[in-house]
Order: structure tokens, then sequence, then C-alpha cells
């Protein structure tokens, strides 16, 4: 009789350890989780301000003066102008 109470007693405490176990990884992936949500919403937010910032570097305007100052470039004389339109 005491062996088995000594069985059933050893069989509890060996559930109880996996529960605390499973418990604990549990609370340690969920937190993962939350940290990895929080680093996929800044990443949504750099990548905002990324598209913004593209954005504003490309206009047209900031692209043309960069290439009338930096470059050198101007429009051409008109009778140079040669307008290429697709073949449907």
């Amino acid at each position: 009789m005491i062996r088995v109470d000594a069985v059933l007693v050893a069989l509890v405490v060996a559930s109880a350890l996996g529960v605390v176990s499973a418990q604990h990884h549990s609370r340690r992936l969920y937190a993962e989780y939350e940290r990895e949500q929080s680093r996929a919403q800044a990443l949504e937010v750099e990548w905002g301000q990324l598209q913004l910032e593209q954005s504003t570097w490309a206009t047209h305007g900031r692209v043309e003066k960069l290439a009338r100052e930096k470059l050198g470039m101007r429009l051409p004389p008109e009778g140079q102008v040669l307008v290429v339109e697709p073949q449907s």
C-alpha cells in the first residue's frame, strides 16, 4: 500500500512539474509574441515614414531643380523635341 501511495505521489509531483513547465513555456512564448507584435508595429510606422520621405525626394520639382543645378541640364530648343507615340 505504501508503495502505491509513493508511486501516486511521484506521479502527482511529476504532473505538477509538467504543468509548471508548460505554463512557464507558454508565458515565455506569449512575451516573445508581444515583443514581435510591437516590433512589427514599429516597422509599419517606419515603412510609412520611408514612403513619405521617398515621395518627398522624388517630387518632379525637386528632380528638375537638381537636374538644372547639379547636372546643368536644360530643356532642348523646341525644334529639337521629337515626340514618339506608341504603336497600337
